[in-house]
């Protein structure tokens, strides 16, 4: 059993490195998902790995017990909505823009877990075809797991994993069966940059990008880690990029520098400063239809 004081130094140590608020009651998550970290290390419990922990910089460990607390729930074309919007309005449109431009469009999925979430992205890219000939897209993937990032390297999923969410008519194009699971083919995988990030962190170096798919994570932060995060992803838009949250996030109350497009059933943000433009191009634009 994890005494109440450790509980409340390994979640000061979590908010601390990686944003993961807990708060009171948390303690079966703890009990549930460390004593595989403590045995890995050579710990006879995880009292006494949190007692290493607390005896001076163990910045191994503490990497460990922050990606083992980690939620990597995630799977291909999770809520529909954003992948039906991405294809159908806002990559052709970015599209047109970027070859004007004469520049790459870009695309971040900035918690990418095993990859479905980007791989997705890539599926749809090469699905779209002649839409998005003549534009090179930068495709990066971050995450702060490295568990989760090697198993993303790898392509390789499971029958449950390709079950969720993956169109029937994308597993026979894109997949090929093996002994040991479904492996997506390289030309998908090699469209895919994955690259181990926190988002407690700068992430100045990224660059720019047209889109940000940030979903599913704010929920874990507290306020003001929130409110850091989505100004610094609003830092990183470029002029009429998009910011998807999750579908239950939304930027309001927590920075004005984004404003979430109304009347469309999924948490899209724009920069406030391109808000009517934005919201034109989207009413304007060809209404979705499901990849599947």
């Amino acid at each position: 059993m994890i005494t109440s004081d450790d509980y409340s130094y390994l979640s000061a140590l979590l908010r601390t490195k990686s944003g993961l608020a807990l708060g009171p009651g948390k303690e079966y998550l703890l009990e549930s998902r460390l004593p595989p970290v403590a045995k890995a290390y050579g710990f006879s419990s995880v009292n006494e790995m949190v007692a290493t922990l607390r005896s001076g910089p163990h910045q191994e460990l503490i990497k460990a017990v922050c990606d083992a607390m980690t939620t990597g729930e995630t799977f291909f074309f999770r809520d529909t909505i954003p992948f039906d919007l991405l294809r159908t309005t806002i990559l052709p449109d970015l599209a047109d823009r970027c070859r004007r431009a004469g520049r790459a469009l870009r695309i971040w999925s900035s918690a990418a877990s095993t990859g479905q979430e980007a791989y997705s992205v890539a599926m749809l890219l090469a699905d779209m075809g002649v839409q998005m000939s003549g534009v090179r897209v930068d495709l990066v993937a971050t995450d702060f797991a490295s568990r989760a990032l090697n198993r993303a390297r790898r392509a390789l999923f499971t029958q449950i994993e390709v079950q969720r969410g993956l169109p029937e008519r994308f597993l026979r194009q894109f997949f090929i069966s093996t002994p040991d699971g479904y492996r997506l083919a390289d030309d998908i995988r090699r469209r895919v940059a994955f690259r181990e990030l926190n988002l407690l962190e700068s992430f100045r170096s990224l660059g720019q990008f047209d889109v940000i798919l940030c979903r599913n994570v704010l929920i874990y932060f507290d306020t003001m880690t929130k409110k850091d995060v989505l100004d610094r992803l609003a830092a990183s838009l470029t002029p009429g990029g998009y910011l998807f949250l999750g579908a239950t996030e939304t930027a309001f109350g927590l920075t004005d520098r984004v404003v979430r497009i109304p009347d469309i059933p999924t948490s899209l943000h724009v920069r406030r400063e391109d808000f009517e433009i934005a919201e034109e191009r989207l009413r304007l634009g060809t209404p979705a239809v499901s990849v599947a």
